[in-house]
Formats: C-alpha cells, structure tokens, sequence
C-alpha cells in the first residue's frame, strides 16, 4: 500500500527537497506552505505522484486544524510527518533584539510544530514516524543567536518528550539538526539582505537542502524496528555551530 508523508514548509529548502526525495521513495504527499503558486510547482516536478496541497501558516492554529480535518479520503491516513516549517529572524544581542522577530520564531518554531503534530496525529498510527527539523543551535549556543537557539532548544526537548509519550502508540519520534545549509534561510534572518546572506556562506560549502532530505528519507525508510532518534549533520567545514574553516 502506498505510504503518504505530509511535510511542512515544502514550497523551498529542506521541505521543498524533502518532498521530492519522500516522492522517489515511493510516497504520497501532502505538502503545507504559504507559498501556493510554489506548492503548485512542486506538484508538478514530482508527477506522477500523488500530491495534496494545503495553505496555511503553521503559526495559525484555526488554519492548521481546518486544513488537516479537511484532507480527502485518500490523504487521510498520515504515516511520516516531517516537521520542516520554521524560521529564523535577525541577529542581535539580547538586548537589542526585536519583539517581533521573537514572537516569529517561537510561533513558527514551537507553537507551529505543536499545532501541526496535535491536528495531524489522530491520522497516524502504529508505525508511524514523525521527524522534527531542529538546527545545531539548539544543541549549542553562539553570540547572538538567543531567541533562535531557544526555540530550537525547545524542538530538541519536544521531541525527545514526544518519543516517549508516543511510543505505545508505535509511534517513532526523530529529530534531524542541521548545521550549515544554503538555502533562503539567511536571507530570511537578514530581511532580505544579499550580501550579508552570502558572506554567511563565503569560503564554504555548505550543505544542500537535498543532502538534508536524504538523510531524512533515510531515516525514514529504515525498518520498523530501527529508529534514528537524533542526528547532527554538518558540512565537512563545519565542527561546531560558529566553528567553521573557511577558505579563499
């Protein structure tokens, strides 16, 4: 029987890439974002495959609940949920941060991740596997990055909790912590702004959105007994969250 994934934050990076791998794979697709147009494009670079496409913002509860409760029959069982949808806004001291940007990254990093487990759950049973995107700021601090490294934090804890509260149900619960990817991740933290986005990357290569989805289908498709619960992945440049080698 065909399995379905429904990933988050699938119209670019990690979830874009995500998605296309869970469709080599074998799977259906539910994908979520904000970016329709985008979602639309997706569906049609993975044909033959079958593709659900919902709109919402994770960060808006009613949405979210409104959406999954209105799946079609066919996408209503839900075995991978893949918890991509997330953020990261500025990069400033603590005290000098911005409200907003807080407020941003705790909605979408936290609350959403909770909504969207909470809504998607009653459709997944024994043998289900959940995987939530964490980052290596949540498992390491750098100047700066407060908010971010909390929330971040917040999904590493969440989904350790959330392993064991769904193991009776046979559900496996996983997180994946990326370091360095390129994708518009720094040029949402810097509104926008190129050139500070690109010297995040300058004189690295940093990992791909896809070498990302492979491991998350990886994880996934390992036997029923066999669970990954955590895994940091880096760039080869990469030792540490603001340790980097970067060359000319």
């Amino acid at each position: 029987m065909e399995k379905t994934a429904f990933v988050t934050g699938a119209s670019s990076g990690i979830g874009r890439a995500t998605a296309v791998a869970l469709a080599a794979a074998g799977f259906r697709l539910v994908v979520a974002g904000r970016r329709r147009e985008r979602l639309e494009e997706l569906a049609q670079a993975v044909a033959p495959t079958h593709v659900h496409i919902l709109t919402f913002d994770v960060r808006d509860r009613a949405a979210v609940e409104a959406a999954v409760a209105e799946l079609p029959t066919e996408f209503k069982h839900i075995d991978v949920l893949i918890n991509n949808a997330g953020n990261a806004h500025g990069l400033a001291p603590i005290q000098e941060g911005d409200v907003a940007d807080w407020d941003a990254m705790l909605d979408g990093n936290v609350k959403g991740l909770l909504y969207v487990s909470r809504a998607v759950l009653p459709h997944m049973g024994e043998g289900g596997f959940i995987v939530n995107l964490g980052s290596i700021a949540g498992h390491e601090a750098y100047a700066n990055g407060n908010v971010y490294c909390a929330s971040k934090a917040a999904v590493s804890m969440l989904t350790r909790t959330m392993r064991i509260d769904l193991l009776p149900k046979g559900i496996r619960v996983a997180e994946v912590a990326p370091g360095m990817v390129e994708t518009e991740f720094s040029e949402v933290r810097f509104k926008g702004d190129a050139e500070k986005a690109a010297n995040v990357y300058k004189g690295v290569q940093p990992l791909r959105a896809e070498d990302v989805a492979d491991l998350i289908q990886f994880m996934v498709t390992r036997p029923p007994h066999v669970q990954l619960a955590e895994v940091i992945i880096f760039p080869a440049a990469q030792a540490a969250a603001a340790t980097v080698r970067r060359q000319s």
